[in-house]
């Protein structure tokens, strides 16, 4: 047995980054783990701290009878296991976090959740007896007692749930019964079944709330594109090659049933497996689909769980009781000791790039864990990210095409790109175009149903003072906050929220007028203009609560609405059928971000939403509405052309030097102290400079820009300064960065300031 281990202290700190080797006691042999979680004495005073067993050995690496004993194992605590050790120490070094950062996200389950309790009334009694209670209760008109009893004339069993809140039966109703021995109150540890609740309702349930075992009978039929790619991948699969694939499916594709057949074929050789989809709204979908496969074998995580829903679910997956796990970032980190497969959804969206640190990105993590585990790793999308697309053209990943969609009938929508330009100029000053008033007439009138696309919530952008023009912003972020219909004003950065003012706060003038337009300024309009449609609207105010992108989806999904109004959740690979009309109402909003990347996003998004359109075998219409009709993204994205696209963006990155032509690397300081935050910048220059005077000439070939105020210079009172950093060398920049660290932490601005490094 090991009897040193080597731990890191839990305090997000620097200085402390690195393991401590401490002794293992005799009464703590066997206990201790790769992962778990300890108590240690750390310090000159011989503090208390917690910390994470990353290593054990048999070999001190100082003198023995100076390290410090391990005090105790925290129970109930969740092993990381050693690989996810693994992983985590990588992206401590990829991303720059510290080593607790990492630990902490590759836990994302960290501490042991109480254990759920399944309770159930059995009735002990035989009929004749059965019979002679529940005319007793009659005679003496106990009603909850003698409906009750009834209940049992039919079933054997009554969970203790139904009876108490269906039955409305009461502890005082049920005391007698069980003094008698009538009934008797079994209990048995369970999990927290969150694919229960999901499908609760649907085909997938019997009557008594069960999961049907119908589920996995689905037969997968695959056309003669699907299965060629299947086939491919699996051969190679059953030859040992592991790597990474691209799929590029156009929407409508199937690309969800070529994973099942790649699943299918990985489970029977013994493989798990994890898929992952960019959004929680998708989640309904995809554990729908995947479960009629594969039955109970199948599970998922989302932040919308409750921590008792996400422990059961890593401790189903850590005991091999489910073998496929859904959700998003997250799920990555599911601790499957027989990892075969990961299957990365959309893999273009940006959701799948962590906004805390370590900043990791999980296509890239996912290659460094499936080419660790000895999996395979399928990236699929319609419109994948230029990074992605250039490594399959180089050869670094597989790649494989599917050019039709799945469905007999079923063809791309009909595109119309509409110039608002134009409209203004002929007097229509609606938020509809001609075009999209007609079609929109004419589906409601053939009962089919229509999307329209809004990347904005809340009824108008902001409030502004039509005396001074001033608008109303964030005391806390340098951003104006948004107006909702209900009279809040709301900053969606730090939560900031107060209600409409009587006047202008600067100029105390009472005309406070709203601008630009939200998704629930197009509800209202909508319902103006088509009073008899249903309309229904998603975005993250109608979808905060737990279940409520289930919910909308679902009406939607049962034609209990004609129209639905959202924000980019709608339209990221759902599958409804009835869909025939998509209307992005404004194409514009994400093409002039400050991101190198908008023309990418822009381009991408209009694609998805106009893939949402005709999936059937009805054609599908959509209306683009933009005031760029020239701009190469909407025009390709019209045509549906991703080559011709990604041909015009290359040249522009190329151009620029921006990835994957070139790497690139953002520095960010942010402090609540504004000359503080330009003094680190200044630092990090100098070390820039020093790390300079030791590189070659061909090293050095490095372009800097800024130091510059961020995009939102003021973020929940801290101010933000940005630093760009461009080499061809990625190996450089990672270097420069670590010589950055180390002079902020000779010069002790660690402690005083946030850092942030972001690399592409």
């Amino acid at each position: 047995m090991a009897r040193f281990a080597d731990i890191i202290i839990d305090i997000t700190h620097e200085k402390v980054d690195r393991p401590f080797q401490y002794r293992i006691p005799d009464a703590l042999q066997g206990e201790i783990t790769v992962g778990c979680q300890v108590d240690v004495p750390f310090g000159r005073g011989d503090q208390i701290r917690s910390g994470y067993v990353v290593g054990l050995s048999d070999t001190p690496s100082y003198d023995p009878e100076r390290l410090k004993e391990i005090l105790k194992v925290h129970a109930g605590t969740v092993s990381a296991g050693s690989q996810l050790i693994k992983v985590a120490w990588w992206m401590k070094e990829r991303y720059g976090s510290t080593m607790n950062q990492a630990l902490k996200t590759v836990l994302p389950v960290k501490q042991q959740v109480k254990q759920k309790e399944s309770r159930w009334l059995c009735c002990s009694a035989d009929r004749e007896e059965l019979m002679r209670q529940i005319k007793e209760a009659a005679r003496k008109k106990y009603r909850a007692r003698e409906r009750l009893l009834r209940a049992f004339l039919d079933v054997e069993r009554i969970s203790y749930e139904m009876a108490t809140q269906q039955l409305n039966i009461t502890a005082s109703t049920l005391k007698p019964l069980l003094a008698q021995k009538v009934l008797r109150l079994d209990s048995s540890v369970c999990y927290r079944d969150p694919t229960r609740l999901l499908l609760t309702g649907r085909a997938e349930l019997d009557g008594s709330g069960a999961l049907s075992e119908s589920g996995p009978s689905i037969q997968l039929w695959l056309n003669e594109e699907q299965q060629q790619v299947v086939d491919s991948i699996c051969g190679q699969y059953d030859e040992g090659i592991r790597r990474t694939y691209l799929l590029h499916g156009i929407t409508g594709s199937g690309k969800t049933e070529v994973y099942m057949g790649l699943i299918d074929h990985v489970r029977a050789r013994g493989g798990q497996v994890i898929v992952l989809i960019p959004e929680i709204a998708l989640t309904y979908q995809t554990v729908l689909r995947f479960y009629r496969r594969f039955g109970d074998q199948v599970s998922f995580i989302n932040s919308k769980l409750s921590a008792g829903e996400r422990y059961d679910q890593f401790e189903r997956a850590r005991k091999g009781e489910v073998q496929i796990m859904i959700g998003p970032r997250s799920a990555l980190f599911t601790p499957f000791c027989r990892l075969g497969l990961i299957v990365i959804d959309e893999e273009h969206e940006g959701a799948y790039k962590s906004e805390t640190m370590p900043r990791y990105h999980a296509r890239e993590v996912a290659e460094y864990m499936a080419a660790s585990s000895g999996a395979s790793l399928v990236l699929g999308s319609a419109t994948p990210s230029v990074e992605s697309y250039t490594k399959a053209l180089q050869g670094v990943y597989g790649y494989y095409k599917i050019a039709r969609r799945a469905k007999k009938d079923s063809v791309l929508p009909r595109v119309q790109v509409v110039d608002m330009r134009r409209e203004l100029k002929e007097g229509n000053r609606s938020i509809f175009s001609g075009a999209l008033q007609s079609l929109m007439e004419e589906k409601l009138e053939k009962r089919e149903q229509i999307m329209l696309f809004l990347n904005r919530r809340g009824y108008s952008r902001f409030l502004s003072c039509r005396s001074c023009g001033e608008a109303i912003r964030c005391p806390h972020c340098d951003v104006t906050l948004t107006f909702h219909q209900d009279g809040r004003l709301v900053c969606h950065y730090c939560g900031y929220q107060i209600m409409r003012p009587p006047s202008c706060p600067v100029c105390g003038s009472p005309y406070l007028a709203p601008f630009g337009t939200g998704t629930q300024k197009i509800e209202a309009q909508v319902k103006e203009a088509f009073p008899k449609a249903r309309v229904l609207r998603m975005d993250l105010d109608t979808t905060s609560k737990k279940g409520g992108h289930e919910k909308i989806l679902t009406a939607f999904a049962d034609h209990e609405a004609d129209i639905l109004i959202g924000t980019q959740m709608i339209v990221k690979g759902h599958d409804l059928p009835a869909v025939t009309l998509v209307g992005i109402l404004a194409a514009d909003l994400s093409l002039y971000a400050p991101d190198f990347r908008c023309g990418e996003r822009t381009f991408q998004l209009l694609t998805q939403a106009a893939g949402r359109a005709g999936r059937d075998a009805r054609a599908g219409d959509v209306v683009i509405q933009t005031y760029s009709p020239e701009h190469y993204c909407i025009a390709a994205a019209a045509a549906q052309d991703y080559e011709g696209f990604y041909q015009k963006e290359m040249e522009y990155r190329r151009l620029l030097r921006y990835p994957p032509s070139c790497a690139l690397m953002t520095l960010l300081a942010g402090s609540p102290k504004e000359e503080m935050a330009q003094k680190a910048m200044e630092l990090a220059q100098a070390a820039i400079g020093d790390c300079l005077k030791m590189m070659t000439e061909r090293d050095a070939d490095i372009q800097m820009i800024g130091p510059v105020n961020a995009a939102i210079y003021k973020l929940n009172d801290i101010y933000r300064k940005i630093l760009y950093m461009k080499c061809e060398n990625y190996a450089i920049l990672i270097q420069i960065r670590d010589h950055i660290e180390e002079g902020l932490k000779k010069q002790g601005w660690s402690d005083k300031l946030s850092f942030q490094f972001d690399l592409s």
